[in-house]
């Protein structure tokens, strides 16, 4: 029995969400997004989305709950939005922004510039005796998600310093270096 899968998503006012064929299509103040589902059916009922599955094969028990928090994910980032934010942790580590290009110095020979899409807003926060932070912030949770892990990617954490490219909050397991 999937849990998430019963429970119905809420649209909120200004959020219209549309069903044509195997496609659902969702628009909001912030965007529009599209999504094609198979092996369930999703209705639009009084203001809520609700996804069914026609048996109780584990394809449809699997795609049941994803489809719904997909789904889901669509609805709350077209009315509020996702954002996720990056802290550069070490000395010399540095990020800014001109426009939809990032340039970071994360201790290598040369600067890395790197092309943000244009569906991602960036912003760069730099405040003196404080890390610098990168915010990305999108309609599409997978967006935002994909740009901060290849960012991330560039220089992750290290466990003896701690030094690296960091989600905030992220908590990064130290461990002792070498006893005298």
């Amino acid at each position: 029995m999937s849990r998430i899968g019963n429970s119905p998503v809420e649209i909120p006012s200004g959020v219209t969400v549309e069903v044509n064929g195997q496609t659902i299509t969702v628009k909001g103040k912030l965007g529009e997004l599209t999504q094609a589902f198979d092996a369930v059916s999703v209705k639009v009922e009084e203001g809520n989305v609700i996804v069914e599955r026609p048996s109780e094969a584990k394809d449809h028990k699997s795609k049941h709950g994803l489809y719904r928090a997909l789904i889901n994910n669509m609805i709350k980032g077209v009315s509020e939005g996702w954002t996720k934010e990056l802290e550069f942790v070490g000395v010399g580590y540095r990020a800014s922004n001109q426009g939809q290009k990032l340039d970071m110095a994360v201790g290598f020979s040369h600067n890395i510039v790197m092309d943000i899409a244009p569906e991602v807003k960036v912003e760069t926060v730099t405040e003196k005796g404080k890390n610098p932070i990168v915010k990305l912030t999108s309609h599409d949770k997978q967006l935002v998600g994909q740009v901060a892990a290849k960012i991330r990617g560039f220089r992750k954490p290290e466990p003896y310093k701690g030094k690296g490219i960091k989600f905030v909050g992220e908590i990064i397991r130290r461990k002792a270096g070498k006893s005298a």
